[in-house]
């Protein structure tokens, strides 16, 4: 199966992107604090796509590598 997406996501992670996006983020959480608000249900980094357990609403968040931080939750209104 090809990742159309491959190219972009290595590219971001290469440059840095997810570290610069961090700095703007409104709001992060630790690995342990996305287990208690989010169901994980894949990722492709610097992506993860996930369940919000307060109201099951889907998503993705981008995270970092080192220090591992999540943070921007765009909810999937599909």
């Amino acid at each position: 199966m090809t990742d159309s997406t491959e190219e972009l996501r290595r590219t971001l992670i290469a440059t840095g992107q997810p570290e610069i996006d961090l700095k703007f983020a409104s709001q992060r959480w630790s690995t342990d604090e996305l287990r208690r608000d989010f169901e994980v249900i894949g990722f492709m980094a610097p992506f993860v796509v996930v369940k919000r357990k307060s109201d099951g609403a889907k998503g993705s968040l981008e995270f970092t590598h080192e220090p591992r931080w999540y943070f921007n939750f765009v909810k999937d209104d599909r």
